[in-house]
């Protein structure tokens, strides 16, 4: 962990202890503080001191602006699988033509609440094989007004999806199972949620595999992969028979979402 990662942290969780948000601890943050402070100051630091992800302490990360509630049951949200919902509303600029979408491995339900919000005439089916997930995706949906517009489910893959629908999406689990990670994740994160087979290409050979099917014909399906299987999607999408594929970068300028279409 970099002196600025672990300075971030220390921060969020300062905040979190006193229940400021950002705007306040700069406008106060030189003022004495509260007489229970650091007791449970300590006891945050003492967590984080021991691997536990910040997003678990807290209970909550941002994701396309907006706060999920996110437990252990649940892959913490990532700046990078915003791609997902950025490569979408790219295709579909004006919101119209997105009657239902599809999202698989919800977790939190960050993408389904996400994708609600910026398709609003949208029904989205948020599958998870976690009944856990699933609670949290619930909560989720609740908490930013669009489970009038969700409906989830349990299920594994695209199992239980006939179509067509207009749009699919997944960050499915990618992870080689021999992969070595860091403590935060392999310690805390559901294993579930991150190990796909020997080469971590199981669950998206599966998807890249079955989603064609579920989709209209101007349907499309985007999915989060990991680093360096770039190639390996690639192959999968053209071996599957989709005609345009779109891989899309993050930040760090490493391929990280395809977006595919027939």
């Amino acid at each position: 962990m970099s002196a600025g990662d672990a300075a971030l942290d220390s921060e969020v969780l300062a905040r979190h202890a006193l229940g400021w948000d950002r705007a306040r601890l700069l406008a106060n943050g030189r003022n004495e503080e509260p007489a229970d402070f650091a007791g449970r100051y300590q006891g945050l630091i003492d967590r984080r001191s021991r691997r536990e992800p910040v997003a678990y302490i807290t209970g909550f990360r941002e994701f396309w602006g907006l706060e999920f509630d996110v437990t252990p049951d649940v892959l913490i949200p990532r700046p990078e699988t915003e791609l997902i919902v950025e490569g979408v509303c790219e295709r579909h600029p004006d919101r119209r033509g997105v009657n239902h979408i599809v999202d698989v491995g919800t977790g939190s339900g960050c993408l389904s609440v996400a994708l609600a919000r910026e398709f609003p005439r949208a029904h989205v089916t948020a599958i998870d094989i976690s009944d856990a997930a699933l609670r949290i995706a619930r909560r989720n949906a609740v908490r930013h007004g669009v489970l009038d517009r969700i409906t989830l489910m349990k299920g594994d893959l695209l199992d239980a999806i006939a179509g067509p629908v207009d749009v699919i999406v997944s960050n499915p689990p990618y992870v080689p199972s021999a992969a070595r990670l860091q403590p935060d994740i392999v310690r805390f994160e559901p294993a579930l949620a991150l190990f796909s087979g020997e080469d971590g290409l199981s669950a998206l050979a599966a998807l890249v595999g079955s989603a064609q099917a579920r989709l209209s014909s101007s349907g499309l399906f985007a999915v989060e992969f990991g680093f360096g299987q770039s190639d390996a999607v690639t192959t999968l999408a053209d071996a599957a028979g989709w005609r345009r594929i779109t891989i899309k970068d993050d930040l760090q300028g490493i391929p990280r979402v395809a977006v595919l279409s027939m």
